[in-house]
């Protein structure tokens, strides 16, 4: 019994076309699968509407001009840098920061001061940046967006709180995103996920790849009750997912497929890919 409660397993989402839809809304590739029955032009119009207010966010808020050259798999990397400076009175914006320069260890400080700052901002959230009507105006895009994709987004979220699991469970929640890193972290606040993913579990595969990832993911993880699963749409992490011996879920978009979508993917099935691969003790966590 002691050793059911230890077993954890730590599920390794993709973000775009998983977790959210927002690259095919832009495109129309969603929207034209349902072959007339949704409105193309207003899931275009959707999409860039988000697309305006990430980068409005990154650029304003998250430091994205002056980063943008300088990605990083994961915010906690440069910490190594961070000489724990009181930032409060810091100006960014004439510290000579140069974001290319990886090189300098100076910059290389600077780089970290500023991802300190994006963890507080994150782990605060959104609503200590803005005021309620810019709140309100993301909330009504929000029930706009999942009400257009059939209930994907908040479908997604309620299965990522599923695999959570109560608030002593072992469990963990992953991103591993193609995107740049301050983009993701952004888009999990609009997006609702920072209160079920911490900004140190999001990682972009943007420089590495996603074996790259994964295998970063395993090394922070693993142990003898440790069990992974990986769930996106692209071919490139299903491949990591192979090469990592760990279940895969494909994910895809449109209507009909033989793929899972949202709604319909949960802990259940989930729990049965996971078994496939550890063994059917998984399946005793959906019980």
């Amino acid at each position: 019994m002691d050793e059911e409660k230890e077993k954890k397993v730590v599920f390794v989402w993709d973000m775009d076309e998983t977790l959210i839809l927002l690259k095919s809304l832009i495109t129309g590739t969603y929207t034209k699968a349902f072959n007339g029955s949704k409105d193309v032009e207003k899931g275009i119009e959707i999409g860039k509407t988000w697309e305006n207010q990430i980068l409005r966010i990154c650029d304003d808020y998250f430091f994205y001009e002056q980063i943008e050259g300088c990605n990083k798999t994961f915010v906690d990397s440069t910490r190594e840098y961070d000489d724990g400076l009181d930032l409060t009175d810091y100006d960014f914006a004439n510290d000579a920061f140069v974001g290319a320069a990886f090189d300098d260890d100076a910059n290389k400080k600077k780089l970290a001061y500023r991802h300190r700052i994006i963890a507080h901002k994150y782990k605060k959230g959104l609503r200590s940046l803005f005021g309620e009507k810019m709140i309100k105006s993301w909330d009504n895009l929000y029930e706009v967006t999942d009400d257009f994709t059939d209930k994907w987004l908040s479908s997604a979220k309620a299965c990522v709180a599923q695999c959570a699991g109560d608030s002593g469970a072992e469990n963990i929640n992953v991103i591993v995103t193609s995107g740049s890193l301050i983009p993701s972290l952004v888009k999990c606040l609009l997006f609702r996920l920072d209160d079920l993913i911490s900004y140190d579990n999001v990682y972009s595969s943007w420089d590495v790849g996603k074996y790259q990832c994964f295998s970063l993911i395993k090394e922070r993880f693993d142990g003898p009750n440790v069990q992974f699963c990986a769930i996106g749409d692209g071919w490139e992490e299903c491949e990591a997912a192979e090469n990592m011996q760990w279940p895969f879920v494909q994910i895809d978009p449109v209507p009909v497929s033989t793929s899972h979508r949202f709604p319909g993917l949960n802990l259940e099935t989930l729990g049965h890919y996971i078994g496939v691969v550890y063994g059917g003790d998984s399946d005793d966590e959906d019980e």
